[in-house]
């Protein structure tokens, strides 16, 4: 029981980091739209909900039933239904990664359904052992389900994995060359990473444990955090939009600046012409030649922002920045 009390800590204090960061998001990304704001709300009530279950868990065996061994060899409810609400947060946040991948994908179908037969197969495995398991009433019987237990630990890394790695791909082939927007890509696929592989981690960890220490519970303390880091990661990348934006924004501002500069120092040599016969001629066509490269300069202008902006719009970034748009 040790290993399960050190779990709830664990999961206690990665919870406190969600409630921050939920805090954060809707006093900060009041614009969104209702579904992400929705998606956000039931994240946070299903991580609750089960930050809920697993303290009951833990005190019912640790504080209710102290100095009562005969307890420790029946199942509680709580620990059995806690993993209905890993798999609802699981469900929540996979689906919105998936729905990422596919717009970064450009609408990829078998990819997509891939992804969204992975996820539905761990979310209908952890529907399966929870039905299964609740009429069950010592630690014995639950080891009759050690075959689905570790099949939702499989399905799990393998839809983190192929979400992290779809969205890593696309979003490193979606490079634009300008320093800015590679840094805001960048950043983009570190949360992304860090999102797939440190749920990965997470999975296989409780998976290695139930394999190896099946007769105990330290694949508990590991499938206990799995929940708070899909949440945490969501709520991660829906945070960090705007200071992301901010790095694409000032790549098109230094364009615009670089832009503006050479046009007005392409005048500059028509105020320092001197007035004669020969330099009035000169300085007609060199006046033509200065206007009409400012009037290409101009032309060319919105062409170079357009580019930047096709190129950056390329990558889909809407996808991560502006969800739902």
């Amino acid at each position: 029981m040790g290993a399960a009390l050190v779990g709830v800590i664990c999961a206690s204090v990665l919870y406190g980091v969600s409630c921050v960061q939920t805090w954060y998001y809707f006093n900060h990304y009041r614009n969104d739209v209702w579904y992400i704001k929705s998606l956000v709300a039931a994240v946070w009530v299903f991580d609750t909900t089960h930050q809920i279950l697993i303290s009951h868990t833990v005190y019912y065996y640790v504080v209710t039933n102290y100095a009562n061994p005969s307890s420790l060899n029946l199942l509680v409810w709580s620990i059995l239904l806690e993993v209905l609400f890993n798999g609802f947060i699981g469900l929540l946040v996979q689906g919105f990664l998936a729905l990422r991948v596919w717009r970064l994908s450009n609408d990829n179908i078998p990819l997509t359904l891939t992804v969204g037969a992975l996820v539905l197969a761990e979310f209908a495995s952890s529907v399966a052992f929870t039905v299964k398991s609740m009429n069950l009433q010592t630690w014995a019987d639950l080891s009759h389900l050690k075959g689905l237990s570790i099949t939702v630990n499989i399905v799990g890394v393998v839809a983190d994995i192929l979400i992290a790695g779809a969205l890593f791909f696309f979003l490193h082939r979606s490079r634009t060359g300008f320093k800015k927007s590679d840094t805001m890509i960048s950043r983009l696929i570190l949360f992304t990473v860090s999102t797939g592989f440190l749920t990965s981690i997470c999975a296989v960890a409780s998976l290695v444990s139930i394999l190896v220490w099946g007769h105990t519970l330290i694949y508990v303390a590991f499938y206990f955090g799995i929940g708070r880091l899909y949440s945490n990661s969501c709520l991660a990348t829906l945070n960090a939009r705007k200071s992301i934006r901010g790095l694409g924004e000032e790549d098109t501002d230094e364009l615009s600046f670089s832009l503006q500069s050479l046009t007005k120092s392409g005048s500059k040599p028509m105020s320092s012409s001197r007035p004669t016969n020969i330099s009035i001629k000169i300085d007609t066509t060199g006046m033509e030649d200065y206007q009409s490269r400012d009037s290409r300069q101009q032309e060319r202008e919105p062409e170079v922002r357009g580019a930047f902006s096709i190129s950056t719009s390329s990558v889909d970034l809407v996808a991560f920045l502006c969800p739902g748009e």
